[in-house]
Order: C-alpha cells, then structure tokens, then sequence
C-alpha cells in the first residue's frame, strides 16, 4: 500500500500544488522568499491554514501583486522553515517574481470547518463589497452558508489587509480539483481578483471525472478513500491513507471485474460518506445540480484564461464548458481558451519530448505555453497596463493531427461548417445518407466486456491516462464493436469544433450503454517515431483514438428521469462528444467505433433496466442483441 500511495502522491501534489522532489529550484527559492504561514478567518469563523512566499527585496517601492491556489491536496511542506522546490504555475511565472499564496480548503489538510465535494455555491441575494464580518458566536442563520466564492473573497480580503508590499492586484490559478475553486473564486469575486486561470477545471461531477452522461466511472473506484473520508482535526498527514486498498493489485482489469455488481465495493466503502452518495443519487437530481458550477457564471468581471489539454482523461468537459459558458454569460470579458496535446495537467512540467500514449507532438510544448501564454497573461493583467491587449489569440488551440498550435477569434471557430457522415451498414462512414432499412449488430454480454484499454497496469491506477489516444486495433477486432470507416482521404481533414452523434438504435433488453469513438487510422507505411515507448507497438495501421464518450442510455431524453427502452424499437439517442481540432492527413481513414461497453473505464449497464445500477444484483446483468440503423450520423465540424 505505501508503494501505491506514494504514486497517488507523486501524480498529484507536482501538479495540483507543488513539486516536492528535490531539485536547483529549491535553493533559489530560500534565497529569493519569505515564508509565512496564516490561519486565515472566514466570515462564519471557520480558520484556513494559509502559506505565502513573499520576495525578499518587497518593499515600500518594489512591492508584488499576489498569485493563489485554493486547493484540497495539501500544501506541504508544512511549517514557516520548509520550503517546496517549486512555487506558483511555473518556473517562469516564480522567477518573475510574485506573492505567492497556497491554501488548503475547508476540512482538507491543516485547515478547520468540514469537507464537501464540489461545494455548492449560494450566491447571496445581494453581492456585498466586503465581506460580512461574523464571529464564531454568531448563528448560523444570521451568518449564512459560506461556499468556495465567499471563502476566496474573504481570503483576498484578509490578504490585501496583512501581507505587506502588496500593489492590490490578485491572480489565480489551479489545476483539476483546483481549477475548480479557481472557477468557484471567479463568482462574486473580490474586486482586486484580476485574473484567474482554471486549468482541467471540474465543473460537474455528474459529466466529468466520476460520471460521463451519468455513466459511473469505474476507473475511479480507489480514489474515494481521497474524497470521501472526513478527519476530525486539521492535520497533515494523509489521513485517508490506510483506507487505500489497491496497493497489491497488478492486473486492474481482472479485479474490477471480480468485483462483481458495484454494491459489492460497500464492503470497502461503508463508511465513505461520498461512496454513498454517488450510490444513493444515481440520477442527475438537486443533489448534483447544486454542485454544477456553470448556471453561476455570470456577472464575472475580470480575466479569464481557461486552460485543458485534448487527451485530459479526467477534465475535458470542464475546460470547454467553461469557456463556452463564460463566453455566453458575459459578453465583452477577457475570456480565452487553450487547448494543448496533453493529458491531465501536463502542461505544468516540461517532458522535453511530448507524447501521450504513443504518439509524438513535438519537443518542449509546454514550455512554449508556459513562456508564451501564460506567463504573458498573468504579467499582463497583474504587472502589466491590464487592459486586454496581451496579443494572445481568443483561442489557442493545438492541432493534434498536424501537431501544430492554430490561433482563433472565437471557439468554435465562425468559418467552422458542418459535416454529416452515416453509419452505413457495409461499414462504410459515409456522406450519403442512409435509407434507415439497414442496420449492423452485435451482441453485448456484460460478462464479457470490452476493455478500454490494453495497459491493465493502468486499470489499477489512481486515474486512467493513456487510453484518449490508445491504438484501437485490440477493440475493433471483436465482433462486439462496430466499426464503420472512410476510404483513404484525398485530402486533408480537419475538424475543428463540436462533435454530436445521432443514433438511432434498438436493443433486445431494456437498458444499454452507447459509446462512440472516432479514431484517426494511420495508413500502412506509417513509420514509427524515434521515441516510441513501446517498442511492441508500430505505428504502421495505428488506430488513434481522437475523442470518445459514452451515454448511458437510460438517460437520452433526461438526466433527471431516466427510462428504459421498449425491446426492438427503434430509438433516438443523441449526445455529444467533446471538441476536437484534429487534422485527418491525406492518406488516413477517418474510422467510427460503435461498443456498448467499456470497461472498468465505466460500470457495466445490466442491459435490464433496474432503478439504481449501482444496487443491482448480479442476476440482473443480461446479454442483449443490439442495432445501430444505418441512418445514424455522426455530425462534426470541419474546417477549411
């Protein structure tokens, strides 16, 4: 187990909050900061453990705006003395020099007050200017519920007030779980917030990280020791550390399948208070919709740069989402996008070559963005004259096709046209439309799932990584996935926007899952690179998987109700993927995969509707014969 924890540890503290490995990093920072640690009030006088790092020629006549992250994964080292090796989003951004303020939230770490995923935001009836002052004598109903806005608000407020030598000016960032306080931060936000920077942002739990369309994620199932156990003090040790169980497991895939019907993990989890939500709320009612952090973007009034990358297995959602819905709610803001080659936050440290899974993208990508985004956009808006002319691009998206970065006026871009291609029952992905008269079968036994993936390393791990651009010739061999494809394109292909996939389906049972995976075929003489990981791999044929998603079919006409279907009718179920900016090359095949499972990336659907799956019994999982009509579409956006 502490094998499996100091993995858990190692992926996420370098990137969700500081480095802690030893390197040159380490002595400059002693050289060049102060640090001070603060328990901070909150207006219902809750106390926030606080570090900030202030650079040690600040002054009366040099003083240095501030740079936050609110985070629920520590912020060790702990103690005035201790210093981490790096500090703030990047070596460039801690070499130019900045105030830098690192705080555990609510009930995490050395913090007080009690710990809840996706805080609900309560926006107060009418925003205040400063924050109101309460004791912690006051009543609660006279204090009012504070959430991650209020906390932020409240932070800055104390911050402006007792760090010396600062100009007045706060920036924030925060990646995954903290993109999402920087997200919450953002609403009703401090009139000294400036600019914030959620990057991988969580933004619904119920469409991204531990449910895609509502379907459970099984891939997540050890993480909830991390999310779901309180502890009764402010700490900061790993409390939920002998709670992890899946030290000793090797083969991810045969374990979860062992496992049985998901109400065989309350054995591990009986005391896990967010086990037992996700269990008791398997539909998309007020309990999820409260933690739905996009309806309160609005009324946002500083600068937003969001931040994701195109293989993110844990935050695509969140990142466009959140983009596009600042982008409608406030009009006139600073509000950018970037979209890089990467996978969960890997843009925060440079890799020198830049892969994911086996494909290659080029060299010292994130460095690129971290000199030449980021940085230019904090200096900008808390150095700089902030008026929004940083000459950054409304959009800067990575082309993961051409393996080159594109710059945009809007996303998706207005030029963009749409583009319809049918699943036609010959197995060709056409642009003729469809009679509706054919279809393709196949048989879907839960017993017999389809992997997602062929790392089964992977399936024991914290989080799934590798499998957005995993080949997938492993899948499209079997006679349980459909695959429909073009002929070798003529020419060049690039979608660049949103993707919708139309079915029109039936199935012999009364539930089942649809997942739709568009995937770039490489053409026979692909070469291999010269920085292949797996050397077991040929690029020659590769199957690269560009997006995928799943919808769980109960929930197709809503999230709220979900519905069985009527065995052998016809049925529409319309969802959609995520943007992708891919370029197809001359040469390649664009290819649709068509499965109904996918596993332990999400739970296996019984395939006969029960109210909760996540109570089902085993006698509930069927085998069910199901059809995709030929009048299916895949609808994309291409650009010229």
């Amino acid at each position: 187990m502490k094998n499996r924890l100091f993995t858990l540890i190692l992926f996420l503290l370098p990137l969700l909050t500081q480095a802690q490995q030893t390197n040159p990093n380490a002595d400059y920072i002693r050289r060049q900061y102060q640090k001070y640690e603060y328990q901070i009030p909150m207006r219902d006088g809750t106390k926030l453990h606080t570090a900030v790092y202030v650079p040690k020629d600040a002054s009366e006549t040099v003083k240095y705006p501030m740079l936050m992250q609110r985070t629920c994964y520590s912020v060790a080292p702990y103690g005035p003395d201790q210093y981490p090796s790096r500090l703030g989003p990047s070596n460039t951004l801690m070499r130019d020099k900045y105030i830098f303020v690192y705080q555990d939230v609510r009930g995490r770490y050395m913090s007080e007050g009690t710990w809840t995923n996706m805080t609900p935001n309560r926006p107060d009836p009418a925003p205040v200017s400063a924050p109101k002052k309460k004791s912690k004598t006051t009543s609660a109903a006279l204090a009012g519920s504070p959430d991650e806005s209020s906390d932020t608000y409240d932070t800055i407020e104390w911050l402006l007030k007792n760090v010396k030598f600062n100009t007045g000016k706060v920036g924030q960032w925060g990646i995954s779980y903290p993109g999402f306080y920087a997200v919450a931060g953002a609403v009703d936000a401090h009139p000294a917030l400036k600019a914030s920077s959620p990057q991988a942002p969580v933004s619904d739990f119920f469409f991204d990280d531990f449910h895609h369309n509502g379907a459970f994620i099984q891939a997540y199932i050890f993480t909830y020791p991390v999310f779901g156990l309180q502890h009764p003090k402010p700490t900061t040790e790993n409390w939920f550390a002998s709670a992890m169980f899946n030290a000793d497991i090797k083969d991810g895939f045969q374990w979860q399948y062992d496992l049985g019907p998901l109400k065989n993990a309350d054995k591990y989890y009986k005391d896990n208070f967010y086990w037992q939500e996700t269990v008791d709320h398997p539909n998309y009612d007020e309990f999820w919709q409260k933690r739905n952090i996009l309806p309160h973007l609005k009324n946002v009034k500083h600068a937003v740069m969001t931040v994701g990358g195109w293989f993110d297995a844990e935050d695509l959602y969140g990142p466009l989402n959140v983009y596009k819905t600042l982008e409608k709610n406030n009009t006139g803001i600073y509000n950018t996008l970037v979209m890089g080659p990467f996978g969960h936050g890997r843009w925060s440290q440079e890799t020198g070559h830049t892969l994911h899974s086996n494909v290659y993208f080029g060299d010292s990508i994130a460095t690129f963005y971290q000199n030449t985004i980021e940085s230019k956009f904090f200096n900008h808006f808390l150095k700089g004259p902030g008026d929004g002319k940083t000459g950054l691009p409304e959009a800067y998206l990575f082309d993961t096709g051409r393996k080159e970065w594109k710059t945009f006026t809007k996303w998706p871009a207005a030029e963009a046209q749409k583009l319809s291609f049918a699943l036609n029952n010959t197995g060709q992905l056409s642009r003729q439309p469809a009679d509706g008269q054919g279809f393709s079968e196949f048989i879907s036994d839960p017993m017999k799932p389809v992997p997602y993936s062929e790392d089964m390393t992977a399936s024991a791990s914290f989080t799934p990584f590798n499998y957005m651009s995993e080949d997938q010739r492993f899948a499209g061999r079997r006679p349980d996935v459909l695959v429909f494809q073009t002929d070798p394109l003529a020419e060049d292909l690039t979608l660049g926007g949103e993707i919708m996939a139309r079915l029109k389906v039936s199935t012999t049972g009364t539930d089942a899952d649809w997942v739709v995976k568009l995937i770039d075929v490489y053409p026979p003489d692909e070469p291999n690179h010269p920085y292949m990981p797996n050397k077991n791999v040929i690029l020659a044929n590769y199957q690269q998987m560009v997006r995928s998603e799943v919808m769980r079919g109960r929930f197709r006409n809503s999230f709220e109700k979900p519905e069985p279907f009527k065995s052998g009718e016809i049925t529409d179920v319309n969802f959609r993927l995520q943007d992708v900016l891919h370029t197809f090359k001359k040469g390649h095949r664009m290819m649709i995969q068509v499965q109904s499972t996918w596993f332990p990336l999400i739970d296996r659907n019984p395939q006969k509707y029960v109210e909760n799956i996540f109570k089902a019994n085993a006698e509930d999982f069927q085998k069910a014969t199901h059809r995709v009509y030929n009048n299916s579409v895949i609808e994309v956006q291409v650009l010229k």
